[in-house]
């Protein structure tokens, strides 16, 4: 066997495996911060529901994609980044996708009637950031536009800080005006959930960076 061949071997046989899974990957992501959004801005409480009951499936959809980039990652001798990175991206967008489910479970439980802006704000800026998360990640296959893949990094992170204040000024606001123990209680655990679902965004947009950095 000639060492090509032997080379071949441990090429993966789709030479571009984990590219297909990142991006259906950031895509379910996608899709559940769509029906998250449609959700908070639903004035239908059993369609509500039926909203947060899709986002758990789509949830368990993201850990099946998820499993299986572990899986090829074992299972692959070459890989086109490093194995570090290639398992921090993929942990990166499925805590986005489980952020995306508790805050949607939160809801849920808690049985709260009032979506306010701050929680509709927060589900508009996850969106936006799994928007530009999924155009980064269909970007990597290549590396051949760099530019759109920063591009998209520092959009999200812009998206995160925006995130931040939104929810900052909201946990201020319930400090100040809710005299509601449990209510405050509730709604900052929401807060809190959405906000960090945008850190994760984030997570995974640093992790592109490094990539780029690393194959400049």
């Amino acid at each position: 066997m000639s060492l090509n061949s032997i080379f071949q071997y441990f090429v993966p046989k789709d030479k571009k495996v984990f590219f297909p899974l990142f991006e259906q990957a950031a895509a379910n992501v996608v899709a559940m911060s769509t029906v998250l959004v449609e959700a908070v801005n639903s004035l239908d409480a059993n369609a509500r529901e039926e909203m947060f009951k899709q986002i758990d499936k789509l949830e368990n959809k993201g850990d099946e994609l998820t499993h299986q980039i572990y899986l090829e990652l074992g299972k692959n001798f070459i890989t086109p980044f490093d194995r570090e990175d290639i398992h921090s991206l993929a942990t990166a967008i499925d805590d986005v996708a489980d952020y995306i489910q508790g805050s949607a479970n939160r809801m849920s439980l808690y049985a709260i009637e009032e979506y306010t802006e701050p929680i509709r704000k927060l589900s508009e800026l996850i969106l936006q950031g799994s928007v530009e998360l999924e155009k980064a990640v269909r970007e990597l296959k290549d590396l051949k536009n760099v530019r759109n893949i920063a591009d998209s990094c520092i959009r999200i992170n812009s998206i995160e800080n925006q995130a931040d204040y939104v929810f900052d000024r909201a946990v201020a606001d319930l400090f100040l005006y809710e005299k509601d123990a449990l209510r405050l209680i509730k709604y900052k655990e929401i807060l809190a959930a959405l906000e960090t679902a945008t850190d994760m965004s984030e997570d995974a947009a640093n992790v592109m960076e490094s990539i780029l950095v690393k194959n400049a």
